[in-house]
């Protein structure tokens, strides 16, 4: 299992493909306000209990996996709706607010595709819990996201297998988000045109 890729990847990856190499292959991490009060709000989710109410149990700090996918981590909440077929929702906690991009609806969709595999099972929806706004955003599992999860998870694995660290996102903004920032030293990279000298020279 040593090859499986963490679902919680998928969201570095997501965001910046160098973000991504830099903590999971080059090993590379720093904490920020955001990374902190992230983390203190996974454990408090996770160290709640299951329970049942209301035709609907609540099951916190799920582990999956898919071997289809190579990947496997920790689902936040899974309610499991009684009925026929049982429906599962599950649920993903964010400390932010909701973002036009995919970043944290393709970790949802990881967490969806294993919990098909392991449960034998559809799902079509699950949720975004935000805690800056304290609300729900809903997610529709539709196939444009399965796709795009799909190879993001694909992209992630060959980042992984060759170990090599793509160069800075061209989206200055996202950099200036990042706890990595110091570490990537984006603006160095982007003036140092020698890797494509290289190429250049060699005609690779």
């Amino acid at each position: 299992m040593d090859n499986y890729l963490a679902i919680s990847a998928l969201q570095h990856y997501a965001f910046c493909p160098r973000q991504f190499a830099l903590i999971h292959v080059e090993q590379a991490w720093a904490e920020n306000r955001f990374t902190a009060e992230g983390k203190v709000l996974h454990e408090r989710v996770d160290s709640g209990f299951a329970e049942q109410r209301r035709g609907t149990r609540y099951e916190r700090g799920v582990m999956i996996e898919s071997e289809h996918y190579r990947i496997k981590g920790k689902m936040d909440l899974l309610e499991v709706i009684a009925g026929d077929p049982v429906l599962f929702f599950p649920v993903e906690y964010k400390r932010g607010k909701s973002k036009l991009e995919d970043w944290d609806r393709i970790q949802l969709c990881a967490q969806t595709l294993c919990l098909e595999e392991m449960r034998n099972c559809k799902v079509s929806e699950g949720a975004l819990w935000y805690w800056e706004v304290r609300r729900r955003e809903q997610v529709d599992i539709d196939e444009a996201l399965r796709h795009t999860t799909i190879a993001a998870i694909e992209h992630a694995h060959l980042i992984l297998a060759s170990g090599i660290t793509p160069e800075p996102t061209a989206n200055t903004r996202r950099c200036r988000a990042c706890s990595l920032m110091d570490i990537c030293e984006p603006e160095t990279f982007r003036k140092d045109h020698s890797a494509g000298y290289i190429k250049e020279l060699f005609g690779e």
